[in-house]
């Protein structure tokens, strides 16, 4: 445990004081996001705030890379590969396939050094859940990157519970990159709660994203079995898969691409619709967050009846509210 106090501050500490530094560097190299119809704030906005979470996130792990197996340097290299996709899709606005490529290329290098998933199915089957994983799970922290503080505050929920259940497990790959994980969203939130002084970018989002997927991923459950604690990581990112659920819903129903066309049909938009401020909205949901967490820790250690038939209550009352916030959008 001290080890994993330490990570967390050093992540903590080294991402707050960078912030500031790269936000003046985001105003001087031009990484800035200017105001639209779709997007919420009204004057240009630095980017880049991404680059002092990656900064904070290796710095704190390289104080213990002489103990840490080989595997963090594969997710290392993995994670800086999508974050440099990242910061060169927040300055060129790169094709959505260029970012594909790079996530499937991740994937592979996650795949090399036996960090997919371990269920037990034949091997190319657990190859393509975790492609799916990976990359539907780095993208749906990107789709939330839409709201100040939303991102960076749920990535921090979902760190802490992962934290938490792997420390639980015995599993100190996991913790110690959940550990940093947490400290640094967290001394970025500090500049990014609204009023935001800094977004994080695709740079930061896809990082968070990538880091998460992998640790969700790693995460073990001894104690029970495969076919009950497989949903547990589902539960941890329930948040943003829910709102890739329902933008993915929303936009193809309208005939549009999910993943090409932004607008304004994301969770945290249609709670703000709904009269919430947008601090409220981005509180709303990291609530729900630590609430989905909560059942996560309970399906953990689940017997087969019990964990069921909460997941099966909670997937249909999430269909239920992507069908009656659809409703609700239509009649406005």
């Amino acid at each position: 445990m001290r080890t994993f106090a330490i990570i967390f501050l050093l992540a903590l500490m080294i991402t707050g004081f960078s912030t500031p530094w790269v936000r003046r560097a985001a105003i001087a190299l031009g990484f800035v996001d200017a105001p639209a119809l779709r997007k919420l704030h009204s004057t240009p906005m630095p980017l880049m705030g991404g680059v002092a979470i990656v900064v904070g996130f290796i710095i704190a792990l390289l104080f213990f890379y002489g103990s840490l197996p080989r595997t963090v340097t594969a997710v290392l290299l993995a994670g800086l590969v999508v974050a440099l996709i990242g910061l060169l899709d927040d300055r060129y606005d790169l094709p959505a396939w260029t970012k594909f490529a790079a996530e499937f290329a991740v994937v592979a290098i996650l795949l090399a050094f036996d960090l997919g998933v371990r269920l037990p199915l034949p091997e190319w089957l657990n190859a393509l859940i975790t492609f799916i994983w990976v990359v539907g799970i780095t993208n749906a922290i990107n789709f939330l990157d839409n709201m100040d503080g939303l991102s960076a505050g749920l990535s921090a929920v979902s760190a802490a519970f992962v934290l938490l259940l792997g420390s639980q497990g015995g599993q100190y790959l996991v913790s110690i990159l959940a550990a940093a994980v947490l400290g640094a969203c967290l001394g970025f939130l500090r500049y990014n709660f609204k009023p935001a002084q800094i977004f994080m970018g695709d740079v930061g989002a896809l990082f968070l994203g990538f880091l998460l997927a992998v640790m969700t991923l790693q995460l073990r459950f001894p104690a029970n079995i495969s076919t009950i604690t497989w949903m547990v990581p589902i539960f941890i990112m329930g948040v943003p898969i829910f709102d890739m659920s329902l933008v993915v819903f929303s936009r193809t129903r309208r005939g549009l691409n999910p993943m090409t066309t932004p607008g304004k049909d994301h969770i945290s938009h249609r709670l703000v619709d709904l009269g919430f401020s947008q601090r409220e909205a981005v509180l709303i949901l990291y609530l729900i967050s630590g609430i989905l967490g909560m059942i996560g820790l309970f399906i953990a250690q689940a017997n087969t009846i019990e964990a069921y038939t909460v997941a099966l209550a909670t997937a249909l009352f999430a269909a239920y509210a992507i069908l009656w916030l659809e409703k609700q959008r239509q009649n406005r």
